[in-house]
């Protein structure tokens, strides 16, 4: 990691320190556009699973995003962190700032769009600009994303025809 620290001050305090604290508040500020954003998309599969008892469906779901995040989250955010770009703190906070600011704005106008999605694209940016990024590895997350939704849209098209024979 580039270990850029700022070492002049801002009306007498440390310019790192306060980019220490921006940065903590840009990442809370993601936690809520990530909540803001996929709690409807939550609700969504609790009225898809309406037949159940609520109380199952909400299990059923909490489950299942907890053996996703345990299978999938570490690969996630070590791709995230280390693999795009080297980041600065400076080039850390701007990414989060960027990601809470497009994700609470697609909220509002009712766009569920994936915050993951949303920040690694603020990280190619910053990689973009300082020459940094691996190439490599942003074009194996961009097929990714192009391979994804074909996929889905197939198996959900063969899911939905066995259901229907049933």
């Amino acid at each position: 990691m580039n270990a850029l620290i700022y070492t002049d001050k801002f009306w007498g305090v440390s310019a790192q320190k306060l980019l220490d604290a921006a940065h903590i508040l840009s990442a809370a500020a993601v936690s809520f556009a990530r909540g803001l954003n996929d709690t409807p998309k939550i609700a969504g599969l609790l009225v898809a699973a309406k037949t159940f008892d609520i109380r199952f469906s909400m299990v059923a779901i909490a489950i299942g995003m907890a053996i996703g995040g345990l299978l999938n989250a570490r690969r996630v955010v070590k791709t995230i962190s280390n693999k795009i770009t080297e980041l600065n703190h400076g080039q850390g906070f701007s990414a989060n700032l960027v990601t809470s600011f497009l994700v609470i704005v697609a909220s509002n106008f009712g766009v569920p769009v994936s915050t993951t999605h949303v920040s690694v694209g603020s990280i190619f940016g910053i990689g973009m600009v300082s020459k940094k990024s691996d190439t490599k590895v942003i074009k194996s997350i961009l097929l990714s994303w192009l391979i994804t939704l074909p996929v889905a849209m197939v198996f959900s098209a063969f899911i939905y025809w066995v259901i229907s024979l049933i």
